[in-house]
């Protein structure tokens, strides 16, 4: 057993001084405000938050990050250089940068991350002789970096649709996210293999790159507790093809094949229909925004406050990488809201606190993660409230002036993995740029 003294803390009913933290497992067996420090705590300075999940993250688009910018063009131009990165990447390489990537995320106070995984086979499109091989990597780095992890298996069939409405083989580029069948996918998911951080989830790309037959067969394939994502009308163009080619928005097709239910997370979300929004709320799933990559490629703001009038939860992820930061993800998703509206206020404090944390872990099935109470994982951030960003802010309202600079010490699974800023893997930046320098074109 291990216990934590939290200097301050959000608790579920609000924020409690001198607060002891006991874990077993991993896991918080007690909750104990207002007594003070002992010999044997482990101390958290500042304010401390239950641990942030990033419900939605490419790990390896990190190594785009500051390398796109000079030739404008949109999500499909910015999709060509993913696609040029994805080829130059091997098990041996990518665990390197995975692990960084998680590493960083862990740094700036994400706690959980949903990896959402395509990179299956072989840069020509063929099987590893171990199926497994990238989830492996990813699962490896994970671990080495402290994170708690779902990874997101996605079901990949095809090149797309055109605005016709036609299917589209793979491009040479997509040939190693693209499996032959559904079949083929369902016997490597079978193989992939859960751990004490590690959970195991499905997501389908999209209804452009999965379609109606496969979408219908997926619920018999999953176990009844998987979490299951899928990209949804992340951009008009999509919704334009998938109409053309079905007569539907895309999640109306992924409903019609029995996907969207309470285990169910739309990711992105950002040119939802009305009956779009009430068959989200109507399922009770979520929807996984990504503020900080959708203005990045100009994706557009999606509809959050009709979203959270219906009562649907709101989580939040990195997915590109432009920034790895909690704290910005939520502060941008009301702002964006407010630049849409020209109001203030259009989520509490609260809400985007939510966000942020509970609903994220809901969506990556480690549901009663995100909070700091007996019986959640033993997730833990603290915060400094008196840095040149926060200081002088209330409590309550911390997580709106802080950044991921702020974070001192984070806590994983009852493990003290960042103490001091500093993570246990040593010069994060360090991992970074060797990961990404190996991967770079002038060196591939």
């Amino acid at each position: 057993m291990t216990t934590y003294w939290l200097e301050r803390a959000v608790l579920p009913e609000g924020i409690a001084e001198r607060v002891r933290v006991r874990e077993e497992g991993g896991s918080i067996v007690a909750v104990l405000p207002d007594l003070p420090a002992g010999a044997a705590d482990l101390r958290l300075p500042g304010l401390t938050f239950p641990g942030f999940a990033n419900a939605h993250s490419h790990a390896f688009h990190r190594a785009l990050r500051g390398t796109t910018h000079a030739d404008g063009g949109s999500f499909w131009t910015w999709r060509e250089a993913m696609y040029r990165l994805a080829r130059r990447l091997t098990p041996e390489s990518y665990r390197p940068l995975a692990t960084a990537v998680f590493a960083e995320m862990v740094l700036a106070g994400f706690t959980a991350v949903g990896e959402f995984h395509y990179l299956h086979r072989t840069a020509g499109g063929g099987a590893y002789r171990d199926p497994t091989a990238m989830a492996d990597a990813v699962l490896a780095a994970a671990a080495d970096a402290g994170i708690r992890i779902t990874l997101l298996d996605t079901l990949y069939l095809h090149g797309g649709l055109d605005d016709e409405g036609t299917r589209l083989p793979a491009s040479p580029a997509q040939r190693r996210f693209v499996d032959p069948d559904l079949a083929t996918w369902a016997a490597r998911h079978r193989r992939l293999a859960p751990g004490p951080l590690a959970r195991i989830g499905t997501a389908a790309h999209s209804v452009r790159a999965v379609d109606p037959d496969a979408l219908a067969h997926l619920p018999g394939l999953l176990p009844e507790d998987e979490p299951v994502h899928a990209h949804v009308s992340e951009q008009p163009a999509e919704n334009a093809q998938v109409a053309a080619a079905y007569g539907r928005t895309p999640l109306a097709v992924l409903a019609d094949a029995g996907l969207v239910t309470d285990r169910f997370t739309a990711v992105h979300a950002t040119h939802l229909t009305d009956a779009d929004v009430a068959l989200l709320a109507d399922a009770r799933a979520t929807a996984c925004i990504c503020p900080t990559t959708e203005a990045d490629l100009a994706d557009g703001i999606g509809p959050v406050r009709r979203l959270a009038d219906r009562h649907v939860a709101l989580a939040l992820g990195t997915d590109e990488h432009v920034r790895i930061d909690p704290f910005e993800e939520l502060q941008r998703l009301e702002a964006d809201q407010r630049l849409a509206s020209g109001e203030r206020g259009r989520l509490s404090p609260g809400a985007l606190l939510a966000a942020a944390t509970r609903s994220g872990y809901r969506s990556l099935g480690w549901r009663g993660g995100g909070a700091i109470e007996a019986g959640a994982p033993c997730d833990l951030v603290a915060v400094d409230p008196a840095s040149p960003r926060t200081a002088g802010a209330r409590p309550d309202q911390l997580h709106l002036t802080a950044s991921a600079a702020d974070v001192t010490d984070v806590v994983v699974g009852g493990t003290h993995v960042v103490t001091g800023g500093r993570h246990r893997l040593g010069d994060v930046g360090g991992l970074l740029a060797d990961a990404i320098a190996d991967l770079q074109e002038d060196r591939a």
